[in-house]
């Protein structure tokens, strides 16, 4: 297959600078969202136009035990958290991708993203599709799964699609978004390490995701945004592995962050890149749709 490499006199100028704040939380949630506007403001000074933020940013990974009292850490979307940050958004002119965990009403919960435009407009949310229950990760003791479909967004720097953790893990999620035209793939996650893993198990698992959503981009055509929290919590169990990245829609990583520490980087992107690489590596033009009507079976067998 022939494949010439993009060069300068190849890029568009369609141009788009994306933040990603990696942090390690408290047990604080007003801390924590004080913390997260900080950051945000540290990468609009660096240029960003588009900041996402880690799942669950405004709390400790509550999921690791079942336990009704963190239910008090929900809150309605729109709500306190996204006014706060869509003042901010407003004021730096930025688009910011925020986390949190909505209550919908008395009950029912989601783990949700919510999408504040550069002039501090709501666009909307996101609710998480894919629920694990993993142990140390019983998400489904608190969410609900989501039920507003895949959705994408039309900020002032562009249409971006975003999905949430467990939801990395499928090419249906990632496939769907791409196709309903979204430019970037944009994923805040909460994943870690039992730290009484070996150290090889850990890179597996590491290589594993990465991996994963490196194939998104390069499927689709699109870069991919992932966006992971660091730090030892759950009394020291589990190490949140960090190594947040950006890739481009030919999966090649154009930033990749450590695993211990917190780190707010920007990164541009040429949007005009997708256009280059589907016509060079052309997946999208050669799906057989017409044989993929077997992909909504649970299981193909006889039964």
């Amino acid at each position: 297959m022939h494949f010439k490499h993009y060069t300068n006199e190849d890029k568009g100028m369609r141009n788009v600078k994306v933040g990603l704040v990696q942090m390690s939380c408290t047990a604080n949630k007003q801390e924590n969202l004080d913390k997260a506007i900080f950051k945000v403001r540290e990468a609009a000074e660096k240029g960003a136009q588009i900041v996402c933020l880690q799942e669950l940013f405004t709390s400790l990974y509550f999921c690791d035990v079942e336990d009704y009292d963190n239910f008090a850490l929900a809150e309605s979307i729109p709500g306190p958290s996204t006014d706060a940050l869509s003042d901010v958004a407003k004021e730096l002119g930025v688009v910011i991708i925020a986390s949190l965990f909505e209550k919908r009403t008395e009950g029912l919960y989601h783990n949700t993203t919510a999408i504040l435009d550069a002039d501090g407009s709501y666009l909307g949310k996101y609710r998480k599709m894919h629920i694990p229950d993993d142990p140390a990760f019983y998400e489904k003791f608190y969410f609900t799964p989501g039920d507003l479909g895949y959705k994408v967004f039309q900020t002032k720097f562009g249409k971006i699609g975003v999905l949430i953790c467990w939801d990395q893990w499928y090419p249906e999620a990632s496939r769907i978004t791409a196709l309903m035209g979204a430019e970037i793939l944009f994923y805040p996650t909460a994943i870690g390490w039992a730290t009484d893993q070996d150290e090889e198990t850990n890179k597996d698992q590491y290589n594993a995701w990465q991996t994963i959503q490196r194939s998104h981009a390069v499927a689709n055509g699109v870069p991919v945004v992932s966006v992971n929290r660091v730090g030892f919590e759950q009394d020291g169990a589990m190490k949140f592995w960090g190594g947040s990245f950006v890739a481009n829609g030919q999966g090649k990583l154009l930033y990749l962050a450590s695993h211990d520490k917190e780190e707010t980087e920007v990164i541009e992107l040429d949007l005009n890149q997708a256009d280059y690489f589907r016509k060079h590596w052309p997946f999208l033009r050669d799906r057989r749709i017409e044989t993929y009507a077997p992909i909504t079976k649970r299981f193909i067998d006889e039964d």
